[in-house]
């Protein structure tokens, strides 16, 4: 019993002091080809998330990659069919962008505070556990 304790007191005080790292910084999203096409038969297709929540110095950097066989919309930028939009965001708050790739028209990216403290770390890891993939 002592020996579980200590275990878990352990793996606890690792995941709140060890700082969080990422092999990369991006959160890469694409739009299928077909997306438009689909759309336009009448489908209510949704193959981007109607929120993306991203987490500064852990993953910050929105991509975009249009696979589709027409241009798409995100923002200010025109994605022509095979080019990318690469986002980086550096202030924590929430974004609402036109995306023509959603039936909505619309994104929101909610960009938040990097993990910091202990707590903070403790709880980013526990939610990325539970979180459900997408």
């Amino acid at each position: 019993m002592i020996l579980l304790a200590a275990s878990a007191l352990g793996a606890t005080a690792w995941a709140a002091l060890t700082p969080i790292s990422s092999a990369s910084r991006d959160e890469i999203f694409e739009i299928p080809q077909g997306t438009w096409a689909r759309r336009m038969a009448g489908d209510q297709v949704e193959i981007l998330p109607s929120v993306i929540r991203l987490t500064l110095g852990v993953k910050d950097v929105l991509v975009l990659r249009n696979l589709d066989d027409v241009p798409q919309i995100f923002g200010p930028a025109l994605m022509m069919p095979g080019q990318s939009l690469r986002l980086p965001f550096e202030v924590a708050s929430s974004y609402e962008f036109a995306c023509t790739a959603h039936a909505s028209g619309q994104m929101t990216v909610i960009v938040e505070p990097g993990p910091w403290s202990p707590w903070a770390r403790l709880r980013w890891r526990l939610n990325a556990l539970l979180a459900p993939e997408r």
